[in-house]
């Protein structure tokens, strides 16, 4: 079976591979993938899934299925790219394609790519054998930091879900059966008194005061947290430039980490009590929202289980000695502490070389990755398994404009490949054994019963749409598919 699922996958590979140098050069943000959606929509229409569009009233979000009767699968994709990443491809050396201009920074061109193949392969694979089956390519944007697949979740998107498989683009090949922090993003506004900072500052209220003081008692809170615990911030709105002027309005915005949700709530309330103070202290008002949130990953061992077989049974990349030379150029342009960061955080700092070349051992991974995933709230709804493929040089760091530089690479591209392989192999031997699925299910459920999902995100918070005239612009003129590939890393 998996000789056969190897098979259609690569006949759909040059596709997919001019698919994710497309999203690489689109390199659109989080809720603004109007393209790059588009992009994929008309190539899945084309290959005959049927399109539901705005998922959970996100412009770009959808979901595309094939297939009828039995267990319904899908594969997770992502094609959002981060701000100020952008980078010529193919080099080793810092230089912004477009001034200030985005990239895809944590290869999201790429996981979009794969689990696209995965899904035509296994709706060709569900009509040739003739098994019930159902497979959805779901298109889930904002997931850095926009926690698109949360808002999806509480919208019901996932429900009659029996599976979920997805991946993610590294410098090492492993399954991934990590938690992940849950993260909250609560924004806390300020509101005073103008007056004049010299004629009459006692008739003010200082919001501008009443932000610095919720700083300084968060200062504080952070000696009392969890060690396991992160509190960030960032000043949206200091109030204006005029110093002159007793400011009436600032705005604070705090993002939470930790393992677990109940964490992330008690510590909530403590911010809560201090934002309070602060408020009282300067006479002031404050109002304050939860604007997006992510759960923590509830990694699934009957479906990871399986995913490792799978992926011990396809094995690693086909990496050749050019890619090894070209590895070897883009690990010159690291930091050696940069590149052990970046493999500590799966436990293979051990590892050496260029290019990861074998599957890393379960065994090496730790049990939870220092950070957030909106992948996380699907896993509580539906068993969820997910593996990392080995697309860049070895301790590439995500975020940065080096795994940018090698977003459109033959090492990227057969990563990309064989992940897909990997993922697609899993799907049809949970299609082929539908106990499997229920095993998965009843892990869950037991999960479920310790600790049921309630979405971190409020009933009343939309999803953060820009609007049509806060769109950022693509990086690249915006084109017809197919882009030319010549399918060399120089």
């Amino acid at each position: 079976m998996d000789q056969e699922i190897c098979a259609r996958i690569e006949a759909y590979r040059d596709l997919c591979v001019h698919l994710s140098n497309r999203l690489w050069d689109l390199a659109e943000t989080a809720y603004a993938e109007h393209e790059s959606a588009e992009l994929q929509i008309r190539e899945l229409e084309r290959h005959g899934f049927r399109i539901t569009r705005e998922a959970a009233g996100i412009p770009t979000a959808f979901v595309a299925e094939a297939g009828d009767g039995g267990p319904v699968i899908g594969f997770l994709g992502e094609y959002d790219a981060l701000p100020h990443l952008s980078q010529v491809a193919n080099t080793a050396t810092r230089q912004p394609a477009v001034d200030a201009g985005s990239g895809h920074g944590c290869g999201h061109n790429l996981l979009g790519g794969a689990t696209l193949l995965s899904a035509f392969a296994i709706k060709d694979w569900l009509a040739a054998s003739g098994l019930p089956g159902r497979v959805r390519y779901y298109g889930c944007p904002a997931e850095e930091g926009g926690a698109g697949k949360t808002f999806m979740t509480r919208a019901g998107v996932f429900a009659d879900l029996d599976a979920a498989l997805t991946w993610h683009p590294a410098s090492i090949q492993a399954i991934d059966a990590m938690t992940t922090l849950a993260t909250l993003h609560a924004r806390f506004t300020f509101s005073g008194v103008a007056a004049h900072a010299a004629a009459a500052p006692h008739l003010g209220r200082s919001a501008l005061d009443a932000v610095t003081l919720m700083n300084v008692g968060a200062n504080y809170l952070r000696e009392h947290m969890p060690s396991d615990a992160r509190l960030h911030y960032a000043l949206h709105d200091a109030g204006g430039s005029a110093p002159n002027v007793v400011q009436a309005r600032a705005e604070v915005v705090y993002q939470l980490r930790a393992p677990d949700l109940s964490t992330i709530n008690s510590l909530l309330d403590r911010l809560n009590k201090i934002a309070d103070g602060a408020a009282l202290m300067t006479d002031t008002t404050v109002q304050r929202r939860v604007e997006k949130a992510m759960s923590n990953m509830r990694p699934n061992k009957v479906l990871s289980d399986l995913m490792y077989q799978r992926m011990l049974a396809i094995g690693p990349a086909p990496f050749d000695a050019d890619d090894h030379r070209f590895a070897t150029s883009m690990q010159a342009a690291i930091s050696a502490a940069e590149a052990r960061g970046s493999l500590s955080i799966f436990g293979a700092q051990r590892l050496a070389g260029a290019l990861h070349d074998s599957v890393l051992p379960a065994e090496w991974m730790p049990s939870l990755l220092p950070a957030s995933t909106d992948v996380g709230d699907v896993s509580w709804v539906v068993p969820t398994a997910r593996c990392l493929g080995a697309c860049f040089a070895l301790g590439t760091p995500f975020h940065s404009w080096q795994l940018v530089a090698q977003g459109k690479s033959t090492i990227a591209h057969k990563g990309m490949q064989q992940t897909a392989k990997v993922m697609a192999a899993t799907a049809a031997a949970l299609y082929a054994s539908p106990t499997l699925l229920d095993d998965a299910k009843a892990e869950l459920h037991e999960q479920s019963t310790v600790e049921a999902y309630v979405c971190p995100i409020p009933a009343d918070v939309p999803p953060p749409v820009p609007k049509k005239r806060d769109r950022a612009p693509a990086n690249s003129v915006r084109g017809s598919f197919p882009v030319q590939y010549s399918g060399s890393n120089a």
